[in-house]
């Protein structure tokens, strides 16, 4: 059974995005197993001491081997994703291809003005509550990528626009995903 789980906030959306059975795989696990890998890396990840909102962590259980994916602002957030989940009971392998944004001054200052930008908003206050941020800014070279999940389209739509107003940004991708609450 493949799963892919998007890590984008302290509630967690699980977004299944392939679910097929391996008949012929001689070690297959059983759905129960494969959902208590699941919660256990969506946890272990989530319990990540520097995992912020300029980070974005993915991941799919494929059998007994993670897949880790997405962005990180910190190389050291690559290898402590990969520490945390490859010592959860039945995970056998982890391929770690999650990348590591290079270091820039000026990405640095884009993802200020964007936190500002879309958190300082009064019609999006609301998303700025909690410990883990359920809207990730994704800044790579001057390109701007929002994950994670809303509560409505308005919102979605809100944030894409605060994010395209920012001085310096050339593009603006918005993967927001609208969740009500």
């Amino acid at each position: 059974m493949k799963t892919k789980i998007l890590i984008t906030c302290a509630t967690m959306v699980l977004a299944a995005v392939s679910v097929t059975a391996q008949n012929t795989s001689r070690d297959q696990m059983s759905p129960k197993s494969e959902q208590r890998i699941n919660k256990e890396v969506r946890h272990e990840l989530l319990m990540l001491p520097y995992f912020g909102v300029f980070d974005n962590l993915a991941y799919k259980v494929e059998g007994g081997t993670v897949v880790l994916m997405g962005q990180v602002v910190r190389p050291s957030l690559k290898s402590d994703a990969e520490n945390a989940v490859k010592h959860i009971e039945g995970v056998d392998r982890v391929d770690n291809q999650i990348e590591v944004l290079p270091p820039s001054s000026m990405d640095d200052q884009i993802r200020l003005q964007e936190y500002r930008a879309i958190y300082g908003f009064p019609a999006l206050e609301k998303y700025a509550l909690g410990v883990q941020k359920p809207i990730r800014i994704i800044v790579k070279n001057g390109r701007v990528t929002l994950e994670g999940v809303v509560d409505n389209q308005t919102d979605k739509d809100m944030a894409g626009m605060r994010a395209k107003g920012v001085p310096g940004t050339f593009e603006v991708t918005n993967n927001l995903q609208v969740q009500p609450s």
